[in-house]
């Protein structure tokens, strides 16, 4: 028997003693990671999804075209709203 260490040499724990801090934290980083990745899935879908264009080249041209002065007010938005 090894004097000092107890019945079970170095301790039944003593390998696995950094278990007892570690497993909260990690389950506290998996949960924080889990809860990002559906927020940026949720972002990700929601800006690809169907009927979204941030702004798409037509709707950069008919901008320029107007700030030029090439059409007028009347022109810009009927045109607007058939791009939408």
């Amino acid at each position: 028997m090894l004097h000092g260490f107890g019945r079970y040499g170095l301790g039944a724990a003593h390998g696995w003693a950094w278990l007892t801090w570690a497993g909260p934290i990690a389950l506290i980083v998996f949960w924080a990671l889990f809860v990002v990745a559906m927020i940026l899935l949720i972002v990700y879908l929601i800006r690809h999804g169907r009927g979204y264009a941030p702004d798409s080249t037509a709707m950069a041209i008919l901008r320029e075209r107007y700030a030029k002065g090439e059409i007028a007010k009347e022109e810009f938005e009927e045109k607007r709203k058939d791009l939408m």
